[in-house]
């Protein structure tokens, strides 16, 4: 099995002219490799909806972990559940941070994802994860090159120095027009502020809608650095 400890690089050749087959491909080689000690870390924004479909083709009882932050949209949460509605046999897990947001206003004060969002984020996405993939060998992951230039080298498999196993991300060649004209063709369920002008959907304090159209992450954090949420470096 390839694990974080002996991780040389090389895997099979996923590379397809069609993206569809290829994130397919990848999928199967990953159930069959890891089976059980693999799970899916899904955001519920588009990309997520697209690998939900595609994983329900390859293993319809798939382990899915949400970090229910607390502070997610209402859509996000609605859409859970008409996620939930459509693929009943999904083992769809919503991890709570280790402290409500009532405790770590008592702790680090009010709004902390104002006053030091790295630690917010540590708090209430990136301890919750690696609590779950202590116990695991591999997470999915929806990640695309064309994201943002911080994303751009991701590959099919990557070695996860933050959370010490193997990070699958099988549609790291799809755009965002192939994502959303699989979306459509599929009649899959969204998020509705998609239509809104939110191209990537976090939390609600933390998220607006994208000021530059040729980056889908410029609504994250606006008016900081701040890029990632420390889940992907």
């Amino acid at each position: 099995m390839l694990t974080y400890e002996n991780w040389t690089g090389s895997y099979p050749d996923f590379e397809n002219e069609d993206h569809l087959k290829e994130a397919l491909h990848v999928l199967s080689w990953a159930y069959g490799h890891y089976a059980d000690e693999l799970v899916y870390a899904c955001s519920f924004g588009i990309e997520g909806i697209v690998l939900i479909e595609l994983i329900s083709r390859i293993k319809k009882n798939a382990r899915i972990v949400f970090l229910d932050t607390e502070v997610h949209f209402k859509e996000t949460y609605e859409l859970i559940d008409r996620i939930k509605a459509r693929y009943p046999d999904l083992n769809i897990t919503m991890k709570k941070p280790p402290l409500t947001v009532a405790e770590q206003a008592a702790k680090h004060g009010d709004e902390l994802w104002k006053t030091n969002p790295n630690e917010c984020c540590k708090i209430r996405k990136v301890l919750p994860l690696r609590e779950v993939m202590s116990t695991e060998k591999a997470w999915i992951s929806g990640l695309r090159r064309e994201q943002s230039p911080s994303r751009k080298d991701t590959e099919f498999l990557n070695r996860d120095g933050k959370f010490e196993n193997i990070k699958i991300c099988p549609l790291i060649h799809w755009t965002w027009k192939d994502v959303w004209r699989f979306a459509h063709k599929n009649d899959l369920d969204y998020n509705m502020l998609h239509d809104q002008g939110y191209p990537s959907i976090g939390c609600k304090p933390c998220t607006q809608p994208a000021i530059d159209v040729s980056d889908g992450r410029s609504g994250r954090w606006n008016g900081t650095q701040k890029t990632e949420c420390g889940l992907h470096g």
